[in-house]
Parts: structure tokens; C-alpha cells; sequence
């Protein structure tokens, strides 16, 4: 079968998660890096889409920039990074199984955290900034979306945290389930295109876009800390409880207790 079923994919997702927990600082931060501009350049992407598109066509202009943001979690899955919120999902369901311990978990977040923040603003200021391609033309499109993230109060912010790290594990749990690199890209595809248009928040994405707005002049450093901070525990929460713990609970810990059984 080129399809792995539910059960096999938590035992997968497992296996990546304690693999996960054992890597190398040096790996961590490299791979971290990498990831936060994966997700930076499909996050310019999807701006420079959507920019250009008349204002009474705005929905259009969303959902194209929805269609073309998931290249970030696409080179993460295919080339390889080391990316927060997946890993929100992965390294809490190896620790429910009882294959690593907490703070092997809080290594990795922290480790994957700053890697994450370092990549993204690599991204925003150099190719952002410098470069231009948040500014000029798609500056209106920047500010917009970046003071739309940063207005959210604290309540709102991890709310949507939650909503969008469900969809983004999701996606990353359908990479898991095909065995092909075109079915990967198409279970990861849907979820992200559908955080990305509904307007969820993801705490690595308002890495790069925030600090883009704030390096052109709007917004600031305090801003950006409030909502990473409401955004990361939202996060947390739909990747780790959402999906890690709801398939543990349903096969991992189903199938421990039936081998068990005499």
C-alpha cells in the first residue's frame, strides 16, 4: 500500500519525534535556521501574490496567497528543518509513549524556537528589508497583515494558535501517511492552504512578518513579543493536545493496552 493507516502513522510520528529529541545542537540550530526561512520566503511569496490583485478581488487575492504559502512547509518536510510547531505535535506524542522524558521536549522547543526566530528574521531584514520585497509595492500588504496579527489580544492570538497548529500538525501527520513525494505534497497542501486563508496565527510565520513591518518603520519589538507569546502557547496546544495526545490516546495507548490484555 502507498497509504499508511492512522495507527502506523502515530507509530511514525513517534519514531520522528524521539529522533527528534536526540539531535546534535549543532543540527537543531542549523535545521531550525533553515526552517524559519522556508517559512519566511513562502510567507513573501504568498504576499507578492496577493499584493497586486485589485481591492474588490481581495478574497481572490487571499486565497491565491493561501494556494502558494505551503511551499514554506514543503521544503521543511522534503529538503529537512527543524520547525516549532511540528514539532509541538511530534515530540510530545514520543514523550506521552513514554520514549523521552519532558525536558528532552523543552531542549528542542527552546533549541528550535530561537533557530526559528534567527531564520525568520534573516529573511525579513535581508530579503525583506534590504531587498525590498515587503516594501515598496507590497508594503501596504506587510503592515496590513502584520498589525492585523499584533492587534489581536491575548485571548484571540492563542485561540487562533490553537485553530492553526491543528491544521498545520495535520498537515505534517498526512506527510506522514503517503509513502510517495507527491502525496506528501498534497496532504500538506490542503491543511496549510486552509490556515493560511482562514487567518489563523503561527508563531513561526509572525516571526518573519512582524519584525518585517517593524524593520520598515511600523510597529515594534513589544508588540512582537506579546503575540509570539499568545501565538506559541496556542500553538503548543493544538499541536501537542489536538493531535499528538487525541491519536495517542486513540492508538497508541488503545494498542499498549491491548497487548495487555491476557
Amino acid at each position: 500500500m502507498s497509504v499508511n493507516a492512522p495507527a502506523r502513522i502515530t507509530e511514525l510520528v513517534i519514531e520522528a519525534g524521539t529522533k527528534k529529541a536526540h539531535l546534535p545542537t549543532r543540527a537543531l540550530l542549523i535545521l531550525g535556521f533553515l526552517a524559519g526561512g522556508f517559512i519566511s520566503m513562502g510567507f513573501i511569496l504568498a504576499i507578492h501574490v496577493s499584493a497586486m490583485i485589485p481591492g474588490q478581488w481581495a478574497s481572490l487575492g487571499n486565497l491565491l496567497g493561501a494556494a502558494v504559502f505551503p511551499i514554506g512547509l514543503i521544503l521543511v518536510i522534503l529538503a529537512g528543518g527543524e520547525l516549532l510547531t511540528g514539532n509541538m505535535m511530534s515530540l510530545p506524542l514520543a514523550m506521552f509513549a513514554g520514549r523521552i522524558r519532558l525536558a528532552a521536549v523543552a531542549r528542542n522547543w527552546w533549541l528550535v524556537t530561537l533557530a526559528n526566530l534567527l531564520g525568520a528574521l534573516f529573511v525579513a531584514y535581508f530579503f525583506g528589508h534590504l531587498l525590498g520585497l515587503t516594501e515598496g509595492a507590497y508594503l501596504a500588504k506587510t503592515v496590513a497583515a502584520a498589525t492585523s496579527k499584533a492587534s489581536a489580544d491575548f485571548v484571540h492570538a492563542f485561540v487562533s494558535g490553537i485553530g492553526c497548529n491543528w491544521l498545520v500538525c495535520l498537515a505534517v501527520w498526512l506527510a506522514f501517511a503517503s509513502r510517495e513525494m507527491s502525496g506528501k505534497i498534497l496532504g500538506i497542501w490542503f491543511p496549510i492552504m486552509a490556515f493560511v486563508a482562514i487567518g489563523f496565527q503561527h508563531v513561526v510565520a509572525n516571526m518573519f512578518l512582524i519584525p518585517a513591518a517593524i524593520f520598515a518603520g511600523y510597529l515594534s519589538w513589544g508588540a512582537l513579543a506579546e503575540n509570539l507569546l499568545a501565538v506559541f502557547l496556542g500553538n503548543a496546544v493544538g499541536g501537542a493536545i489536538f493531535v499528538g495526545l487525541a491519536y495517542y490516546v486513540s492508538f497508541a495507548a488503545t494498542a499498549q493496552e491491548q497487548a495487555t490484555v491476557p
